[in-house]
């Protein structure tokens, strides 16, 4: 079943798409599965790991919501990978990879954020920092599967690690991401910031939408139209620069009135939160979970509490905070 799915993408796939009979492989042989190219294998070791399920409870933009429909760190990763996968479809680049890169890009992220990200950054500035790009990698390398990792191929784990930053991954399937991961929280931001009446739909800048249009479906479909249009004629990744410039104004706007604004007001909070626990697990590597203490010798503590604050959601980091510095109520009986 699976070499008849190798020979398919043969057939249908764009010259230019990176075909899984000749993937690069994994750092560790493994023998291949009978019935999934090794890139749909890779998509089901992510959407079936720990870190994967974690991303339900941490946070996208807007710190300890109240509502249902505020986007998670999950349901951003499920667009991003819906995104993109419209995009392989279209240029007939290979799906299953470009799905794997999206569904793991997000597995580094810190509870709460950014705001967990810029936090966990500077407490790590003299060990290399803390991105969660790289965390992401380091989740699927060395911290999933109680150390063992998941083993993935080497086009998944470049695509997971380049999605973000200046460095461009190697596949356009890994292109393709970094794009749909704007894409989508750009306009799922907007629309989260307006049900939370931080903006009105009136106020975003006006270039930017007569270019991109004045709804959320609008905006995302003039955008993936746009790429399509981009690899049909130039056999890459990327955008036209009207299309590209108004999605990057708009991103600005973001930053400007909701990421640096009131999305963030209880921003110190986390940070103290953060800091604290940092502080203590470095000190008290004992109290740590016993998978985190046998990586102390080889990564050191500070990296490490690191690591297992990165993995909290956000609800386990204030149990967690709450249990170790909030006095309990005494009971008499």
């Amino acid at each position: 079943m699976r070499e008849d799915q190798e020979r398919l993408e043969r057939l249908t796939l764009a010259d230019w798409a990176t075909f899984a009979d000749e993937s690069r492989g994994r750092e560790s042989d493994t023998p291949p599965c009978p019935r999934r190219t090794c890139f749909q294998r890779d998509r089901d070791r992510i959407v079936h790991c720990k870190a994967f399920r974690r991303l339900g409870h941490k946070t996208q933009v807007f710190i300890s919501p109240e509502g249902d429909h505020y986007r998670d760190r999950l349901t951003h990763t499920l667009e991003v990978a819906q995104i993109a996968r419209t995009i392989a479809r279209s240029l007939r680049l290979n799906e299953d990879l470009t799905e794997a890169v999206a569904l793991g890009h997000d597995l580094g992220h810190t509870p709460f954020g950014h705001v967990g990200e810029r936090t966990l950054d500077s407490l790590c500035s003299e060990i290399g920092g803390f991105h969660h790009n790289r965390q992401s990698l380091r989740v699927v390398d060395c911290l999933e599967r109680d150390g063992d990792g998941l083993n993935l191929t080497y086009e998944v784990r470049n695509g997971i690690v380049c999605h973000t930053g200046t460095a461009h991954a190697e596949t356009p399937e890994g292109r393709i991401v970094h794009f749909a991961d704007r894409i989508a929280y750009v306009n799922h931001d907007i629309d989260d910031a307006v049900r939370a009446g931080l903006i009105v739909p009136a106020d975003l800048p006006r270039e930017a939408v007569r270019v991109l249009g004045a709804t959320h479906g609008d905006r995302i479909d003039t955008m993936v139209a746009d790429m399509v249009r981009y690899g049909e004629t130039e056999h890459d990744i990327g955008m036209s620069a009207e299309v590209h410039d108004a999605m990057m104004e708009l991103r600005a706007y973001l930053f400007r009135e909701v990421y640096a604004g009131q999305a963030q007001e209880e921003a110190h909070k986390v940070d103290g939160l953060l800091r604290t626990m940092h502080a203590y697990f470095t000190r008290h590597t004992d109290e740590l979970p016993e998978f985190y203490k046998k990586h102390i010798e080889r990564d050191g503590a500070e990296r490490v509490a690191c690591d297992y604050i990165a993995g909290m959601t956000d609800r386990f980091a204030v149990a967690k905070y709450t249990e170790l510095f909030i006095p309990r109520s005494w009971n008499i009986k």
